[in-house]
């Protein structure tokens, strides 16, 4: 079958030419839903969660939102953020009678709202900050003014222009009209929000770091050394929502990472990087940014020196030119015995440098770190973080309690009081699916969980020809093999002895991993069955981030069309083993489990209709690196009535674009090399001839406000893409979004363990109108679980709410690569695996370099393409 021909029917209709195809204004419009009402199935359970309830006393408050601008006096608009705090509250102090004593809750950069008006629409006022900025001068290391006229003052004074305009009324009554569900216009969001702006300009006043909705104290209680100059800091997110049973305070504890305070010289040492760090020193005790380093050592590092009441001939003011070192000498009394053979940092401005030795320096606390951890670091953060249920509530109610957040100004005066212990909500406990193993035997889970001790896999696949390659592993390659297949035949497989034990050559470890990737591939193209290889098994030394990964699995996947699993063996036992052939099995063809229901073709809804599912997920690129492409991945279910099969579709896009943009694409001959056509032709070829007549799509990754977007932008490709085939008819379709980015943790009433697997919350907690609820499908084992957060934003097809919810935790037991319950529906899971695995076909990196030296243009730069999947591997499942 070509691939760009039409999805066919029983009576095959005709592509339609291009100037009939259907237009926007033909496509159907969607909108979300409202709730459905809620489940009942399984057992009753009692639990708390992290929401504190609110009372609002005076609902009849309404906020005034301002404009705020700032004007320095050299007449240049100043940007909030940063300053914005210091003006507004030296504002406050100045002009309190001006502002009729109303408090406000201001955001840090160009808006404010108070409690009732301002006395005027308009306030143009002056405010004069002094700053330490001519006392840092006073330190000038690289040349200025003479130290006589510096000394006469020790503060610069700097006067602004504050203006503040009215701009709308923002009802506190919005938020209680929206927990009755009839804020249709989301009114509340905006009051809300205000809410949320006290909380951060309380903990702002205190010193703490802001990001986001969290906060974080410089207080070392809280800090966890995760190595390499890096700190993670614990800290506590706090927002308002809308519930069904009212307001609430979700309050959580939260992390982030940053640089490691102390001793610059010992973070330099780790890091490496200074460049715009905010440093401080401890003979002044005065703050600087560090711009570069000097050129030359302490010792050596020449500045000119304007000598006090210094006179040379003819009466002119005397300069001579000293190191550093000695100028800390004699006007300090210090002698550097640990930087004065380190360069000087320097923290001058333009063209004036002014150089400080490394050891009177220490970096000042709370700089956050934003660049993606390395696998030690992200390692050592979860084992050092990790806090079981009890310790987790009590964290938190102490944390609410010695914050007294409804004691803010603004919160009281709209008469917000908060109470102080967790919510007491209602849970069921949905009972585990059953899964058919080899034999057909059942096996039912117990806690989530189930094995393979005494059963076999379900559909085995016969590996007849396979080789085995060792990039300079310690490895014994013959024991590997025989111990592999003594645990594969124990579980049902069809093994032979491997073709092939290859192991790299040890000079080979100077060359590059491309080149050592195609020495390789040589050495097994001269094998006389190559073309006959099942599997390729590829035995690597590190266990992550190895470089031979991404070019292996491109040359493999790409080039070769050869299925591969790679393994970094540092123990070999059998769980180790199992795990390895149950995404060998998945990759070749074969089928582990299936669910029961799924087993007899008895998936309810499913079972009569052809159904088609979709997870959608986007990768963006790791923190630091903006330029990097987006990877949007894309699986749809095969096999029907199956839905445990499932193949990739993987595409980039522009960086940080979280909406997919390749479902549809379609090209100047009228056909489309869009996502969805692939999956669609692979459905019907699959499926027995069989077209989707419903569509169940699982969307990871977005937030609220995108919510519309993803029905308007994302649900109309899909449309457009089925149409295109020549289909007049279109699916009804069942959309759902995931989310795992939350803040609600749920805990059992009467137990210190985490709730138990299968636990679904749709009540109480969940919001007053639209269509969502909590599941924690997963067993919690470590730390404290944190439940999945899905929202159905459309419902065509009609699922009851127990029916959404059985199939949302069956997919949950229908992951192949594990033997445990996944914490997230298993069709998003491998969305998230093929994106993650073909963006490792490409050095982004190298891309980036390129484009970062590339002069700017009106034009982004073009994204680079992923290479293609070989037609031999593009319907399995490569990504397990």
């Amino acid at each position: 079958m070509e691939e760009n021909r039409k999805l066919p029917h029983p009576a095959p209709t005709p592509n339609l030419p291009p100037n009939t195809k259907p237009e926007r204004a033909d496509l159907p419009k969607y909108s979300m839903i409202d709730r459905r009402g809620t489940g009942s199935a399984g057992r009753p359970i009692n639990l708390l969660t992290n929401h504190f309830k609110v009372s609002v006393n005076v609902p009849d408050a309404v906020f005034y939102q301002y404009s705020v601008s700032f004007t320095s006096e050299e007449r240049r608009d100043v940007e909030g953020k940063g300053i914005g705090r210091k003006l507004m509250d030296k504002l406050y102090q100045t002009y309190s009678s001006e502002l009729a004593g109303k408090k406000f809750a201001y955001d840090g950069e160009k808006t404010l709202y108070t409690v009732g008006p301002l006395p005027q629409n308009k306030l143009v006022l002056t405010v004069v900050l002094e700053d330490s900025f001519a006392k840092r001068e006073s330190e000038n290391l690289g040349g200025g003014e003479s130290s006589t006229k510096r000394s006469k003052r020790s503060f610069q004074s700097r006067t602004f222009k504050v203006e503040i305009s009215y701009a709308a009324k923002v009802p506190l009554k919005s938020i209680l009209l929206g927990l009755k569900g009839k804020d249709k216009d989301n009114s509340a969001q905006d009051a809300l929000r205000v809410l949320d702006i006290a909380l951060r300009q309380t903990a702002a006043k205190r010193g703490c770091l802001l990001v986001r909705q969290s906060f974080f104290h410089d207080d070392s209680r809280y800090f966890t050394d995760v190595g390499e100059g890096v700190t993670g800091v614990k800290g506590f997110h706090a927002s308002f929502c809308p519930t069904q049973g009212g307001l609430s305070l979700n309050m959580d504890v939260s992390t982030t990472m940053i640089l490691k305070p102390g001793a610059v010289i010992e973070f330099l040492l780790a890091k490496k990087m200074l460049k715009n760090l905010r440093i401080k020193t401890s003979h002044r005790h005065m703050e600087y940014k560090i711009v570069g380093l000097s050129e030359k050592p302490c010792n050596q590092q020449f500045f000119p020196l304007k000598l006090r009441n210094g006179k040379g001939p003819g009466g002119e003011e005397q300069t001579v030119d000293v190191t550093v070192s000695d100028y800390f000498v004699e006007r300090h009394g210090i002698v550097l015995t640990n930087s004065a053979d380190l360069p000087c940092l320097d923290v001058g401005k333009g063209n004036r440098p002014n150089y400080l030795p490394l050891e009177l320096c220490s970096l000042v606390s709370l700089q956050r770190y934003t660049k993606a951890l390395s696998s030690m670091q992200r390692a050592s953060l979860v084992e050092k973080s990790r806090q079981k249920p009890p310790e987790r509530m009590r964290t938190l109610v102490d944390a609410l309690r010695n914050y007294r957040y409804d004691e803010d100004p603004v919160l009281a005066e709209c008469g917000i009081s908060i109470e102080k212990q967790l919510t007491q909500i209602k849970g069921r406990v949905l009972e585990s699916p059953k899964l058919k193993v080899g034999n057909s035997d059942d096996c039912i889970p117990r806690n989530g969980r189930w094995n393979y001790n005494q059963r076999t896999l379900l559909q085995p696949f016969h590996i007849k020809c396979w080789v085995i390659v060792n990039f300079s592993a310690r490895c014994d390659m013959s024991h590997l093999s025989h111990e592999f297949i003594d645990c594969s035949r124990k579980k049902g497989v069809q093994i032979e002895r491997p073709k092939l034990l290859i192991k790299e050559d040890s000079q080979l470890q100077r060359e590059s991993p491309v080149r050592r990737v195609d020495r390789m591939v040589e050495q097994i193209e001269k094998f006389r069955d190559f073309h006959q290889l099942d599997l390729i098994l590829c035995v690597l030394a590190e266990r992550k981030n190895s470089d031979i990964y991404g070019p292996w699995k491109k040359k493999c996947l790409s080039d070769l069309g050869v299925a591969t699993q790679c393994i970094s063996p540092y123990k070999i036992n059998d769980q180790c083993l199992t795990n390895l052939l149950l995404k060998v099995n998945s990759k070749l063809g074969g089928i582990n489990s299936l669910l029961a229901i799924e087993y007899s073709s008895s998936v309810p809804i499913i079972k009569n209709t052809p159904t088609m599912i979709l997870g959608m997920d986007v990768s963006h690129g790791s923190p630091g690196q903006s330029d990097m492409p987006s990877i949007a991945a894309v699986v749809g279910s095969r096999h029907w009535p199956l839905i445990s099969r499932y193949r990739a579709s993987v595409r980039t896009q522009s960086p940080k674009m979280e909406m997919i943009d390749a479902l549809f694409k379609p090209l100047a001959d009228g056909k489309d090399d869009g996502i969805m056509q692939e999956l669609l032709l692979d459905f019907y070829r699959s499926s027995t001839g069989r077209k989707p007549t419903q569509i169940i799509i699982f969307r990871d990754g977005v937030s609220e406000s995108q919510f519309n977007q993803v029905l308007n932008i994302e649900l109309e490709q899909i449309v457009k893409a089925y149409q295109n085939l020549g289909e007049t008819s279109i699916p009804k379709f069942t959309v759902i979004v995931a989310q795992k980015n939350h803040h609600t943790k749920l805990f059992q009433a009467n137990s210190p363990e985490n709730v138990p697997p299968g636990t679904v919350v749709d009540s109480m907690i969940v919001h007053p109108r639209n269509y969502d609820f909590y599941m924690c499908a997963q067993a919690g084992m470590i730390g404290t679980s944190r439940p999945a957060h899905y929202h159905v934003l459309i419902d065509e097809i009609g699922f009851s709410a127990d029916g959404v919810q059985n199939l949302v935790h069956s997919l949950c037991y229908a992951y192949q690569r594990s033997t445990t319950a996944i914490s997230i529906v298993a069709p998003i899971y491998y969305a998230h695996l093929a994106a993650k695995q073909m963006s490792q076909f490409v050095k982004f990196e190298d891309l980036s370099e390129t484009s970062s030296q590339q002069e700017s243009t009106a034009s982004a730069p073009p994204v680079p393409e992923l290479p293609r999947l070989h037609k031999n591997v593009r319907s399995s499942m490569f990504f397990c």
